[in-house]
């Protein structure tokens, strides 16, 4: 076939598309693994890239590589870390083989770049090869797992920042809000009267808490076992090169990286995976509780959030808080991400965690997600609005207000009033608490300050 080159490997011959930068490996995991519609993160692929990037160096400056050899590699790291040749990587994210399928695929897109880039045709292995000089001194056990922890460190700075917009966003609607009294509510019931901006602070609270959650964590991510091999000895690899390469990829991607001192133990365990996987669910958590809450604000006329589409096709003007509902389907997809990863971590065998390209798609996937929710609660907090009517009308209502008056009449006289209030026709519990006891305690005690202060002074 005219469209096609064939080439050769250790299970025989096998056409690949002649204009193709992957090879006969990655051709027949391409025709193996048609599994589902996920393929392999682009971060993942970015940040193997990177990881080559620094073997290759690694090998030019031992002597394992010609300077020729390293600068078309190099290019051709810098190329696909860049994000072109994207249409290159089409394997299926869910595969057999530790991520063996994903490491022949980069080895041979850059080694046919750099073959092309040294005036050579695809395929002529002569001049660049895809496990002679690109795949040199490494395997796909300690590239794969250095990848991902890289990738995964890139993903945990852009969530932390995001976090960040999102936790601005309730403070600043804290103090906005700090004047509007309304109610509190414990098991969905009435409790006792709060501030809006108390309300909201809490909630910039729990996001400040992520957000210093998913910074720490990342010191979990720099301990790499590149350089490693096979299952941590480093075997067939020359230890000037070992030393060397860490240094390397810290080099190329300035992040505090650190070669493992057990090196068989970084390969074979991916517990560090659950720990951050464990602080992303904790914030999926957060986002789908304070979500909720959001929404059910929202339900009372408490406060009124942005109105992004048409909510029914068939009910005329009706508009639903779609935002808190992608945002609690989302947290939701994390905390089932995270069993994933747990459970993908947990079936490692002996020297190896084989399971890693599922524990990949699900971790750098929640990344993603939270991300993307984080920005879109920031754009909805900051341009909703409250109503300090509605949430007044609440207060005014409710017979529970009694209870901040507690410190003024005791327990005795405050049950004797809310039982003579719901006895009575009055409708408005601060109206009948105004007449009984006067306006100057009703106001002061149910007062915004009042209301958020650490407890209360005692007189006299």
């Amino acid at each position: 076939m005219t469209d096609c080159r064939t080439e050769k490997d250790f299970l025989g011959a096998l056409d690949v598309p002649r204009d193709a930068y992957w090879g006969i490996h990655t051709e027949r995991a391409r025709r193996n693994f048609r599994i589902s519609s996920l393929t392999v993160h682009p971060a993942l692929i970015r940040a193997l890239a990177r990881v080559k990037q620094a073997c290759c160096l690694a090998n030019a400056a031992t002597g394992s590589l010609s300077p020729e050899k390293a600068a078309a590699i190099g290019k051709a790291c810098d190329e696909i870390a860049a994000g072109e040749f994207a249409d290159q990587f089409p394997l299926d994210a869910l595969q057999g083989g530790a991520g063996t399928s994903t490491n022949m695929n980069l080895n041979e897109v850059l080694a046919n770049r750099a073959i092309e880039l040294l005036g050579g045709e695809k395929g002529d292995y002569a001049i660049v090869s895809p496990l002679g000089d690109v795949n040199r001194h490494q395997s796909t056990n300690d590239v794969y797992p250095t990848a991902v922890k890289i990738a995964a460190i890139r993903g945990l700075r852009d969530l932390a920042s995001v976090a960040a917009a999102l936790q601005g966003a309730f403070q600043e609607k804290e103090k906005e809000f700090a004047p509007i009294v309304k109610m509190g509510r414990t098991e969905l019931q009435d409790a006792v009267p709060i501030t809006l901006g108390a309300e909201f602070s809490a909630f910039a609270e729990a996001i400040g808490r992520d957000r210093w959650r998913t910074f720490k964590c990342e010191e979990r991510l720099r301990v790499v076992n590149l350089g490693g091999t096979a299952v941590g000895t480093g075997l067939t690899a020359p230890r000037d090169y070992i030393f060397l390469v860490i240094e390397k990829l810290r080099e190329i991607t300035g992040l505090g990286l650190s070669r493992g001192e057990n090196l068989m133990g970084e390969t074979a365990n991916a517990d560090v995976f659950v720990e951050v996987s464990g602080i992303l669910k904790a914030h999926a958590v957060n986002l789908i509780k304070i979500a909720g809450d959001l929404r059910q604000m929202n339900f009372l006329g408490e406060i009124h959030l942005p109105r992004m589409q048409t909510g029914s096709s068939i009910m005329p003007g009706k508009v639903n808080p779609v935002g808190m509902e992608a945002a609690i389907q989302a947290g939701v997809k994390v905390i089932a991400n995270d069993a994933i990863v747990a459970e993908a971590a947990s079936r490692g065998t002996f020297q190896i965690s084989e399971f890693l390209p599922l524990l990949a798609v699900a971790l750098l996937e929640s990344l993603e997600l939270l991300a993307a929710i984080d920005k879109l609660l920031t754009d909805q907090v900051k341009n909703l609005i409250a109503d300090p009517q509605r949430c007044g009308e609440f207060v005014d209502k409710s017979p529970s207000i009694i209870t901040a008056l507690l410190p003024a009449v005791g327990y005795e006289q405050a049950a004797a009033l809310a039982a003579e209030f719901a006895a009575g026709p009055e409708k408005s519990m601060r109206t009948f608490l105004i007449q009984k006891l006067g306006a100057d305690p009703v106001e002061r005690y149910l007062s915004p300050s009042a209301l958020t202060a650490l407890g209360y002074k005692n007189r006299g």
